[in-house]
């Protein structure tokens, strides 16, 4: 059904963007000069070549952007896993730890029971 759904969006903006392409086909000059009227460096590019570069630099650098904005999530993250693993080992340690009915807790050992009733 995704797949129906995004083959329905995608076609039609697919059939736009070779319809631009196209239309947009005559070559313009492209400068990073512009204080001279014969640039040092310049080349004639297709129009629709420069705004899908454009479009692909702004996808870059807002994923980027966005990459770095989600550092402190990343790292709580990580840091969090950490705990979780570390819990987890305490928890496997402590299920492990079943002393005798009646036996004594041996000196720095966990007790034998705890306050809180065991979970149904």
């Amino acid at each position: 059904m995704i797949r129906f759904l995004k083959g329905l969006v995608l076609l039609p903006v697919a059939v736009l963007v070779i319809l631009f392409a196209v239309a947009n086909r005559e070559p313009v000059r492209l400068s990073l000069d512009p204080f001279s009227q014969v640039p040092a460096f310049s080349a004639s590019v297709p129009l629709y070549a420069v705004l899908f570069a454009a479009v692909a630099v702004g996808i870059v650098v807002g994923g980027i952007f966005a990459w770095l904005g989600q550092g402190s999530v990343r790292r709580t993250a990580r840091r969090r896993g950490r705990e979780v693993r570390r819990l987890e080992g305490e928890t496997a340690r402590l299920r492990t730890y079943a002393p005798e009915p009646g036996a004594t807790v041996p000196a720095g050992g966990l007790p034998a029971r705890t306050a809180l009733p065991a979970p149904r």
